[in-house]
């Protein structure tokens, strides 16, 4: 890793979203459990936070739950009355998330459910639609997470999904890591659906070369004639169709 990443990430980060003593004692409290690294970066934690805001969201849908730092950044934006549900598959995390979510004031906010998440997640349809959905598990299982995404959500609903980039692995289509493989499907599913309106971002930092995925939900018979070219959709195929015999 570049060491100019992560000083960029450091100097931002002290500026723009600076660690308070709650955030601190979550990452510590992390690292004396041995979690494994994976918690999002501080600025990556303020892009969530945003991502709340800006979307309003008052429901919100976490795949991959870790220690929970993830999930007190969005805990903290969500408005009065909004909640998070979040899935840890590990229940030694799950422990570890439940002492964080509640050292951090915010246990009321969070409805943490241990198991895998592919158990758990036929249990939600009470729950949906979610506004938001944070994907940040198993990568594998990301096809098998956004179907469930996509039940679970609707129109104006975000789906954002973390660790897409893998250092440049995912462009790598001999690459032999099931992660890749499951990235790569996760991303043509996305790209052949209609209900997406998509984009991939890359980010270098503290945490490496990665990225995220970000895909909007919408309706895709209302609205304008972009999302019908999708190649191979069956909207795609109608409006060709459609447009026979036109000069």
């Amino acid at each position: 890793m570049d060491e100019r990443w992560a000083e960029v990430d450091t100097y931002f980060a002290e500026r723009l979203a600076p660690s308070d003593p709650v955030l601190g004692a979550v990452l510590a409290a992390n690292a004396e459990a041995g979690l494994p690294p994976h918690d999002v970066s501080p600025l990556q934690g303020r892009f969530l936070e945003l991502m709340v805001r800006l979307t309003g969201a008052s429901r919100i849908l976490e795949i991959g739950t870790l220690g929970a730092y993830s999930t007190l950044w969005m805990a903290r934006a969500l408005p009065p009355g909004g909640r998070i549900v979040t899935l840890e598959t590990d229940p030694r995390h799950a422990g570890v998330a439940r002492a964080n979510l509640a050292l951090a004031g915010v246990a009321d906010r969070v409805d943490l459910r241990a198991g895998p998440a592919l158990e758990t997640l036929p249990g939600l349809d009470d729950l949906a639609p979610f506004d938001l959905v944070f994907i940040d598990a198993d990568k594998p299982s990301n096809p098998d997470y956004l179907a469930w995404a996509l039940r679970l959500t609707r129109p104006g609903s975000l789906i954002v999904a973390d660790n897409v980039v893998r250092g440049g692995a995912v462009a790598d289509a001999a690459s032999g890591d099931p992660r890749v493989h499951g990235i790569r499907r996760f991303t043509d599913l996305i790209a052949a659906e209609p209900r997406l309106i998509a984009t991939a971002v890359q980010t270098v930092g503290s945490k490496g070369w990665d990225g995220f995925a970000i895909a909007l939900v919408v309706d895709p018979h209302r609205e304008p004639f972009p999302l019908a070219e999708k190649p191979g959709s069956a909207l795609s195929q109608r409006r060709v169709g459609d447009d026979r015999g036109l000069d």
